[in-house]
């Protein structure tokens, strides 16, 4: 069995209500169990600034699959939710990204991990602390290093907009 984590994003079609039906569809993957997810944050597009915000997680498995099988499957689910994906960093409906599978390095054409972005984006590092505090992450530093690396932080939990003064 292996830890992976999988950062989950949508901004498209009520992005929330996306987000957490991945999340949801991850404990139906099969030989893969989903132990985790972390809460919901808004973010801004790291591409194109003409789309919507952002809504993102990071969930954490267990799986019998191997990385290429476990890239396959959320394909398969992205496909069943109906993705779109219309540009590169562009608007989606969802977005699964295998970020970490146990402690490998993997560098394939199709698949690298740790995901390639990953230190440098907050909307991934922020919500993999909420859920898995201190991990080091392979060939980088520890989580809370790769935090306080980062040049800026743009994403904020959900919860804030729900709670924030009109």
């Amino acid at each position: 069995m292996t830890i992976s984590y999988i950062g989950i994003g949508s901004n498209l079609a009520q992005p929330i209500e996306q987000v957490k039906q991945a999340i949801e569809n991850l404990a139906d993957l099969p030989e893969t169990s989903l132990l985790d997810a972390s809460s919901l944050y808004a973010s801004k597009p790291q591409g194109p600034q003409d789309q919507p915000d952002f809504v993102n997680a990071v969930a954490k498995v267990e799986t019998q699959l191997s990385s290429l099988a476990l890239l396959a499957a959320l394909q398969q689910q992205e496909l069943a939710q109906g993705k779109i994906k219309k540009r590169h960093w562009g608007e989606r409906l969802i977005d699964l990204d295998i970020i970490l599978f146990g402690d490998e390095v993997i560098n394939l054409p199709e698949l690298q991990i740790p995901h390639l972005e990953m230190v440098n984006r907050d909307f991934v590092l922020l919500p993999l602390q909420q859920i898995a505090p201190g991990i080091q992450i392979p060939n980088q530093a520890n989580i809370t290093t790769l935090i306080e690396r980062l040049p800026e932080q743009f994403i904020f939990p959900i919860e804030n907009l729900v709670n924030s003064p009109k």
